[in-house]
């Protein structure tokens, strides 16, 4: 294992108790940038995401990304000693990372409160469905639960179809990302502030996909009005919509900005559309949308998407093939940015070369990095003990004859 190269959390300390996607977002950006993860599975299980999406072979490719440059310690933190260890951890940490339902770490005597009993600047960022407070709290939540409640689900899809969902797991990866965001606030406060107490972030999964929801609320408080299904439109912005190319293929393209617009209607060879005095400003466009969306659908249906990209790149208009992930591995600007990180992974006892996601957001002097995948369950349990809690071998040894670690 490779030693983790100097980053701008180097020297931040984090233990990370939570499980599936939204904790371990937050561990892994907290990781790609120098911290040091620790993440606590539970002994010969682990977290449940090494067996998703695992067509073939014993790990995961989604455990091996969540889970980079982290180390992986066997704990069960609900015996009296698993439960020690952690507050012991804990109190060599900065940041603590958890995604239970509220109350379960209270019962296993890891309260905020108790974690910060041998370190009063500990940083505890809470996760959970619906928030720590609040009539909700006690419910169990995920992901997808959130997506619902938030509201995004309401105006994802076609207006004469069911509710859909974002092909990835959106909510649980937002809010792993606004506790990132909470944590370092805190930290921030420590050092700008001189705070001696470690804040308590509470990052609701629903509340997480409800921040994004630009001016639903405004809008429905403000003018009645309830933003719904629309498809690919945006509502109430044209032109801005998915359009067909020859041979099969879609192209997004956003028009829908005064100056894009004359460009757009110029590209596609409709200057009378770009001289209607209607579509000189927006609200003019969004109530002509349909015709708009006939026109440029018009002209790029007939068109390879090739040729349709090129004449967009010429006319400045922003434009964008719809890719999957093999169109991706062949873009070279993804490479040309580092964008696909080849690692060699043992599936099946074959060694082979996959392809993972580069780190985001790219730092110009420190950037982020990835060191090692996803560790095997327990691979550094007898390290950080024995270094971190200067537990002896026969003490570690002992622990894992009473299947506490």
């Amino acid at each position: 294992m490779e030693a983790a190269p100097p980053g701008p959390l180097t020297g931040i300390r984090v233990l990370e108790l939570g499980n599936f996607v939204a904790a371990p977002t937050a561990g892994r950006l907290l990781a790609e940038f120098g911290a040091e993860v620790i993440k606590v599975e539970r002994p010969g299980t682990g977290d449940q995401v090494r067996q998703w999406r695992l067509p073939r072979g014993d790990t995961s490719m989604m455990w091996r990304t969540l889970a980079r440059n982290k180390k992986s310690v066997t704990i069960d933190v609900r015996t009296p000693q698993g439960a020690d260890l952690v507050r012991r951890l804990a109190a060599t940490a900065d940041i603590v990372l958890e995604n239970y339902r509220p109350g379960k770490l209270e019962s296993w005597g890891l309260s905020p409160e108790a974690l910060r009993a041998g370190n009063p600047r500990l940083i505890v960022a809470r996760i959970s469905g619906y928030g720590q407070t609040g009539p909700y709290r006690d419910r169990p939540g995920f992901g997808g639960v959130a997506e619902a409640l938030g509201g995004m689900r309401f105006v994802t899809g076609y207006p004469d179809r069911p509710p859909t969902r974002v092909g990835v797991s959106i909510g649980d990866t937002l809010a792993g990302l606004l506790s990132v965001i909470g944590a370092l606030m805190g930290l921030l406060s420590q050092h700008r502030l001189g705070a001696d107490r470690g804040e308590t972030v509470d990052v609701a999964l629903h509340e997480a996909v409800y921040s994004i929801m630009e001016s639903t609320i405004p809008e429905y408080s403000a003018y009645g009005t309830v933003r719904s299904r629309t498809g690919n439109q945006m509502p109430g912005v044209a032109p801005s919509n998915t359009y067909p190319c020859k041979d099969g293929d879609w192209v997004v393209i956003g028009g829908n900005a005064d100056g894009i617009f004359l460009r757009l209607m110029n590209a596609i060879e409709r200057p009378d559309l770009a001289a209607d005095p209607r579509f000189r400003e927006n609200r003019g466009r969004a109530s002509n949308s349909e015709l708009l969306d006939a026109a440029i659908a018009e002209w790029t249906s007939t068109r390879p998407l090739d040729q349709v990209m090129a004449v967009m790149v010429e006319a400045s208009v922003p434009a964008g093939p719809i890719y999957s992930a093999e169109e991706i591995v062949k873009d070279a600007h993804f490479r040309a940015r580092d964008m696909l990180l080849e690692h060699e992974v043992e599936i099946d006892g074959t060694v082979e070369k996959v392809l993972f996601p580069g780190v985001v957001p790219r730092l110009e002097r420190m950037p982020g990095r990835v060191s090692w995948l996803g560790p095997e369950l327990g691979e550094h349990t007898d390290e950080v003990l024995t270094s971190l809690l200067g537990m002896s071998e026969d003490e570690v040894n002992e622990l894992h004859e009473l299947g506490v670690i």
